[in-house]
């Protein structure tokens, strides 16, 4: 095992937030809560939303920051460190979930990379104008769906970019927690940050962009009732749980690099912030400009690679390239600072576990991982045609690995670990979240963490297959 002494650290504690809070943001912040929360009555679902995010959501990245925080190790050595005995303990049961992070991280970045290799190969179709038909294209329409399913059938064209946004995630992580890591995330959220407000303060000045804001905030019962309370409920509550991207052990090993001058929960409580933030802000720049120029907006990729773009079109040549390159720009940074982020964690996995080097690790991990995002980009062309029985494609089997096990165990684990007698304790547990100044950890809440949040936790695991599998679903 790596020398815990010569563990890197992170230089500020803007860096920490910036750097947490780009793994949470991501592309589920700017594509999917958009459209579930106008989907499902505005305001409506953004109040589910935020009452599960404090109660489910907030209290599991606290413990995840807690574990990677006290051992100064990735979730497995931290759950070998940690657990009963520890590192003497080797019957200890806990260190058997060691591999749970770097599986989950494998799992996770083998589609989201390739993904995010979208969002990259259109933040250049962006700035070249690319997404503009030309002058007297006759089917606008036609020219922006060709875009994307032309970039979906050429295996060679999504292999690219999906290696070239490996690279920059690998290369990025391979400079170092300081000079890399923290450095590149925190100029990237800030230029996101930034970039956002301005396209929202554009949108929503867009003549008829206000009857998209109202569309998107304002609270419609109607709207709710008739996609279905119970759905809504169950939405909301995979919408907060699966936002911050706990579960795998990402937001441990930034805890592990973490000095002890604040306490965990006010850190969580920004980071959490800034993740809804982005989220909000995200449909202040999709439905204004869909209801100002008449676009209806769709769910899927179709919103961001079809829709959007027919939207920056009917803005005109000079508008419309400006704001769509602004606008994948922004995608492109959300996308990349996740990528990073989960990089990070399996670069340091085999950095902590057999003492490998910063630079060997990164290597070994970018060529494995590199190949592994392959069978997803070639689920869209070369095999299109495997589907799994109520899953779907290689993308969909991919997702369905990730969002319905390992995150919901993942996060059941740490919950158990950081309550129970038998794992690290509760009050090891809110010593270390109390490390510091700022919010103390409410010593209340220890009934419902030790009793009731994993059993909601067990719900969304078996939910999740209801839906998969139930005949009704079918």
């Amino acid at each position: 095992m790596a020398n815990v002494a010569k563990r890197e650290t992170l230089q500020s504690r803007l860096g920490f937030l910036l750097l947490s809070a780009g793994c949470a943001i991501g592309l589920g912040n700017v594509w999917r809560f958009p459209f579930i929360t106008g989907k499902y009555g505005g305001a409506v679902f953004l109040l589910a939303y935020l009452v599960f995010l404090a109660i489910m959501g907030l209290p599991i990245l606290v413990m995840e920051f807690a574990v990677g925080r006290a051992a100064k190790l990735n979730m497995g050595g931290a759950l070998r460190k940690l657990g009963p005995g520890g590192e003497s303990a080797t019957g200890s049961g806990w260190r058997r979930f060691g591999w749970l992070t770097i599986v989950g991280s494998y799992s996770l970045m083998m589609f989201y990379i390739p993904v995010a290799g979208w969002m990259v190969e259109y933040m250049f179709k962006g700035l070249s104008g690319a997404l503009i038909a030309p002058a007297g294209t006759e089917d606008v329409a036609g020219y922006v769906g060709g875009l994307f399913g032309s970039m979906l059938g050429d295996p060679v064209d999504m292999a690219f970019w999906t290696f070239i946004t490996s690279a920059a995630g690998f290369g990025v992580c391979a400079l170092g927690v300081r000079n890399g890591v923290e450095r590149v995330t925190k100029t990237m959220m800030a230029g996101l940050l930034l970039i956002m407000i301005g396209l929202a303060i554009f949108s929503i000045s867009l003549e008829g962009g206000a009857d998209g804001l109202r569309f998107y905030l304002r609270p419609d019962f109607s709207r709710a009732t008739a996609s279905g309370l119970s759905q809504l409920i169950n939405d909301a509550m995979n919408q907060a749980f699966f936002t911050l991207s706990i579960g795998i052990g990402a937001m441990c090993i930034f805890g592990s690099y973490l000095g002890r001058e604040r306490t965990l929960l006010s850190e969580s409580a920004i980071i959490v912030g800034l993740d809804t933030f982005v989220a909000l802000t995200a449909g202040m720049i999709i439905f204004p400009a869909c209801f100002a120029f008449g676009v209806s907006p769709d769910a899927g990729p179709g919103l961001i690679f079809i829709t959007l773009p027919n939207v920056f079109n009917s803005m005109g040549p000079v508008a419309g390239h400006v704001f769509g390159a602004l606008f994948f720009v922004f995608m492109a940074a959300a996308a990349l600072t996740t990528v990073i982020a989960v990089v990070e964690n399996c670069i340091a996995y085999f950095m902590d576990t057999y003492g490998w080097s910063r630079s060997r690790s990164a290597i070994f991990n970018f060529v494995l991982l590199t190949l592994l995002t392959m069978p997803c980009v070639l689920g869209f062309n070369v095999w299109k045609s495997f589907n799994v029985p109520c899953i779907g494609g290689v993308l969909d089997c991919e997702d369905f690995i990730v969002s319905n096990n390992l995150l919901p165990l993942g996060s059941l684990l740490f919950c158990v670990f950081c309550t129970s007698r038998y794992g690290w304790g509760w009050k090891k547990f809110t010593a270390e979240a109390d490390a510091g100044t700022g919010m103390r950890f409410p010593q209340w809440l220890r009934f419902y963490l030790t009793w009731v949040l994993p059993v909601l936790l067990v719900a969304i695991f078996a939910v999740g297959y209801w839906q998969k599998f139930a005949p009704h679903s079918n």
